[in-house]
Protein backbone atom coordinates (compact mmCIF):
# COMPACT_ATOMS: atom_id res chain seq x y z
CA UNK A 1 0.00 0.00 0.00
CA UNK A 2 1.24 3.53 -1.10
CA UNK A 3 0.36 6.15 0.95
CA UNK A 4 0.58 9.87 1.82
CA UNK A 5 0.47 11.73 4.80
CA UNK A 6 -0.71 15.31 4.65
CA UNK A 7 -0.63 17.96 7.82
CA UNK A 8 0.21 20.58 9.50
CA UNK A 9 3.33 20.76 11.29
CA UNK A 10 2.47 19.33 14.97
CA UNK A 11 0.13 16.92 13.97
CA UNK A 12 1.67 13.64 14.65
CA UNK A 13 2.77 12.47 10.92
CA UNK A 14 5.96 11.11 12.18
CA UNK A 15 4.60 9.59 15.36
CA UNK A 16 1.55 7.73 13.56
CA UNK A 17 4.06 7.08 10.51
CA UNK A 18 6.31 4.84 13.07
CA UNK A 19 3.31 2.83 14.34
CA UNK A 20 1.81 2.15 10.91
CA UNK A 21 5.26 0.95 9.33
CA UNK A 22 4.91 -2.14 11.83
CA UNK A 23 1.18 -2.86 11.34
CA UNK A 24 1.78 -3.07 7.71
CA UNK A 25 5.11 -3.89 6.96
CA UNK A 26 6.26 -1.04 4.65
CA UNK A 27 8.46 1.79 4.60
CA UNK A 28 8.54 5.13 6.06
CA UNK A 29 9.84 8.06 4.03
CA UNK A 30 10.58 11.12 5.13
CA UNK A 31 12.16 13.92 3.66
CA UNK A 32 13.84 15.56 6.51
CA UNK A 33 15.64 11.94 7.23
CA UNK A 34 16.25 11.74 3.29
CA UNK A 35 17.96 15.12 3.68
CA UNK A 36 19.98 14.26 6.25
CA UNK A 37 20.89 11.13 5.62
CA UNK A 38 21.88 12.01 2.19
CA UNK A 39 24.50 15.09 3.50
CA UNK A 40 25.82 12.38 6.40
CA UNK A 41 26.66 9.94 3.39
CA UNK A 42 27.99 12.87 0.99
CA UNK A 43 26.13 12.09 -2.03
CA UNK A 44 26.12 14.20 -4.97
CA UNK A 45 22.67 15.23 -4.13
CA UNK A 46 23.11 15.34 -0.10
CA UNK A 47 26.25 17.73 -1.04
CA UNK A 48 23.79 20.03 -2.98
CA UNK A 49 21.09 20.19 -0.13
CA UNK A 50 24.34 20.95 2.04
CA UNK A 51 24.93 24.60 0.55
CA UNK A 52 21.47 25.53 0.28
CA UNK A 53 20.31 24.89 3.56
CA UNK A 54 23.62 26.82 4.70
CA UNK A 55 22.89 29.50 2.40
CA UNK A 56 19.13 29.31 3.92
CA UNK A 57 17.75 29.48 0.85
CA UNK A 58 14.68 26.58 0.62
CA UNK A 59 15.87 23.46 -1.54
CA UNK A 60 14.31 23.59 -4.67
CA UNK A 61 11.81 21.05 -5.89
CA UNK A 62 13.57 19.43 -8.36
CA UNK A 63 16.05 18.21 -5.87
CA UNK A 64 13.77 17.17 -3.54
CA UNK A 65 12.02 15.42 -6.37
CA UNK A 66 14.98 13.87 -7.53
CA UNK A 67 15.91 12.23 -3.73
CA UNK A 68 12.37 10.52 -3.35
CA UNK A 69 12.39 9.21 -6.44
CA UNK A 70 15.95 7.67 -5.73
CA UNK A 71 14.56 6.28 -2.30
CA UNK A 72 11.28 4.92 -3.91
CA UNK A 73 13.17 2.64 -6.47
CA UNK A 74 15.42 1.42 -2.77
CA UNK A 75 13.86 -2.44 -1.94
CA UNK A 76 11.81 -1.84 0.87
CA UNK A 77 9.64 0.73 -0.56
CA UNK A 78 8.61 -1.78 -3.07
CA UNK A 79 6.04 -3.63 -0.94
CA UNK A 80 4.69 -0.45 -0.31
CA UNK A 81 5.50 2.99 1.38
CA UNK A 82 4.43 6.21 3.77
CA UNK A 83 5.84 9.61 1.97
CA UNK A 84 5.76 11.90 4.91
CA UNK A 85 6.81 15.52 3.83
CA UNK A 86 6.54 15.08 0.07
CA UNK A 87 4.97 15.88 -1.65
CA UNK A 88 4.68 19.85 -0.62
CA UNK A 89 3.64 21.54 -3.42
CA UNK A 90 1.31 20.54 -6.69
CA UNK A 91 4.04 20.52 -8.60
CA UNK A 92 6.10 18.10 -6.57
CA UNK A 93 2.34 16.09 -6.49
CA UNK A 94 2.65 15.83 -10.59
CA UNK A 95 6.25 14.62 -10.18
CA UNK A 96 5.64 11.71 -7.69
CA UNK A 97 2.49 10.33 -10.33
CA UNK A 98 5.10 10.02 -12.64
CA UNK A 99 7.23 7.86 -10.09
CA UNK A 100 4.30 5.78 -8.21
CA UNK A 101 0.77 5.12 -7.98
CA UNK A 102 -0.85 6.53 -4.43
CA UNK A 103 -3.35 4.14 -3.18
CA UNK A 104 -4.27 6.79 -0.46
CA UNK A 105 -3.41 10.19 1.70
CA UNK A 106 -4.23 11.11 5.07
CA UNK A 107 -4.96 14.36 5.88
CA UNK A 108 -3.67 14.59 9.91
CA UNK A 109 -7.20 17.09 10.93
CA UNK A 110 -6.20 19.06 14.01
CA UNK A 111 -7.00 22.48 15.21
CA UNK A 112 -4.58 25.25 15.50
CA UNK A 113 -5.07 25.20 19.43
CA UNK A 114 -3.92 22.00 19.92
CA UNK A 115 -0.79 22.05 17.39
CA UNK A 116 0.33 25.58 19.05
CA UNK A 117 0.22 23.74 22.72
CA UNK A 118 1.91 20.19 21.52
CA UNK A 119 5.13 22.46 19.62
CA UNK A 120 5.74 25.18 21.89
CA UNK A 121 6.06 22.15 24.89
CA UNK A 122 8.22 20.26 23.29
CA UNK A 123 11.92 20.13 23.99
CA UNK A 124 14.88 18.63 22.94
CA UNK A 125 18.41 17.36 24.04
CA UNK A 126 20.99 18.85 21.78
CA UNK A 127 23.63 16.03 21.57
CA UNK A 128 21.28 12.90 20.92
CA UNK A 129 18.09 14.69 19.39
CA UNK A 130 15.92 13.02 22.06
CA UNK A 131 12.28 15.01 22.41
CA UNK A 132 10.21 15.08 25.52
CA UNK A 133 6.54 17.59 26.16
CA UNK A 134 6.09 19.44 29.21
CA UNK A 135 3.20 18.29 29.14
CA UNK A 136 2.51 14.65 27.64
CA UNK A 137 6.80 13.31 27.95
CA UNK A 138 8.39 15.31 30.30
CA UNK A 139 11.94 14.08 31.60
CA UNK A 140 11.91 12.56 35.04
CA UNK A 141 14.33 15.99 36.33
CA UNK A 142 12.36 19.01 34.71
CA UNK A 143 14.36 20.45 32.12
CA UNK A 144 17.26 17.64 31.97
CA UNK A 145 17.28 14.56 29.42
CA UNK A 146 17.30 11.50 31.37
CA UNK A 147 20.24 9.51 29.88
CA UNK A 148 22.81 12.53 29.52
CA UNK A 149 21.71 14.64 32.26
CA UNK A 150 22.25 18.01 29.73
CA UNK A 151 19.68 20.13 29.59
CA UNK A 152 17.25 20.71 27.74
CA UNK A 153 16.56 22.99 24.90
CA UNK A 154 13.31 24.71 22.92
CA UNK A 155 14.01 24.71 19.44
CA UNK A 156 13.80 28.38 17.53
CA UNK A 157 10.98 26.67 15.44
CA UNK A 158 8.87 25.56 18.62
CA UNK A 159 8.58 28.56 19.71
CA UNK A 160 4.94 30.14 19.44
CA UNK A 161 5.69 33.49 17.10
CA UNK A 162 7.51 30.45 14.55
CA UNK A 163 4.08 27.66 15.21
CA UNK A 164 1.90 30.57 14.14
CA UNK A 165 4.29 31.48 11.14
CA UNK A 166 4.67 27.66 10.14
CA UNK A 167 1.03 27.16 10.17
CA UNK A 168 0.55 30.33 7.93
CA UNK A 169 3.15 28.53 5.42
CA UNK A 170 1.38 25.27 5.53
CA UNK A 171 -1.50 26.66 4.82
CA UNK A 172 -0.63 28.58 1.89
CA UNK A 173 1.86 26.14 -0.03
CA UNK A 174 0.46 22.79 1.62
CA UNK A 175 -3.31 22.85 2.25
CA UNK A 176 -4.22 22.87 -2.08
CA UNK A 177 -2.96 19.51 -2.34
CA UNK A 178 -6.02 18.58 -0.33
CA UNK A 179 -8.12 20.11 -2.95
CA UNK A 180 -5.63 18.24 -5.72
CA UNK A 181 -5.80 14.76 -4.16
CA UNK A 182 -9.74 15.56 -3.35
CA UNK A 183 -10.67 15.54 -6.73
CA UNK A 184 -8.76 12.27 -7.36
CA UNK A 185 -10.68 10.94 -4.69
CA UNK A 186 -8.00 9.53 -2.31
CA UNK A 187 -8.22 11.40 0.26
CA UNK A 188 -8.94 9.85 3.76
CA UNK A 189 -9.74 12.48 6.99
CA UNK A 190 -7.95 11.77 10.15
CA UNK A 191 -8.97 13.36 13.73
CA UNK A 192 -5.67 13.18 15.24
CA UNK A 193 -6.92 14.85 18.77
CA UNK A 194 -6.30 11.62 20.60
CA UNK A 195 -3.77 8.95 21.65
CA UNK A 196 -1.32 7.71 18.74
CA UNK A 197 -2.15 3.93 19.63
CA UNK A 198 -5.89 4.82 18.87
CA UNK A 199 -5.78 6.94 15.64
CA UNK A 200 -3.22 3.90 14.25
CA UNK A 201 -5.92 2.30 14.94
CA UNK A 202 -8.66 3.87 13.38
CA UNK A 203 -6.57 4.62 10.42
CA UNK A 204 -6.06 0.77 10.06
CA UNK A 205 -9.65 0.59 10.03
CA UNK A 206 -10.50 3.59 7.31
CA UNK A 207 -7.72 1.23 4.84
CA UNK A 208 -9.26 -1.65 5.28
CA UNK A 209 -12.51 -0.27 3.86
Amino acid sequence: MNLVFLGPPGAGKGTIAKLLKEELNIAHISTGDLFRDNIKRETELGKRVKEILASGALVPDEVTIAMVDSRLKEDDAKGGYILDGFPRTVAQADALENMSSVDAVINFCLADEEILKRLSGRRVCKSTGRTYHIIYNPPKVEGIDDETGEALIQRDDDKEEAIKHRLEVYQTSTAPLIDYYTEKGLIIDLDCSGKPEDITRTLVEKLRK
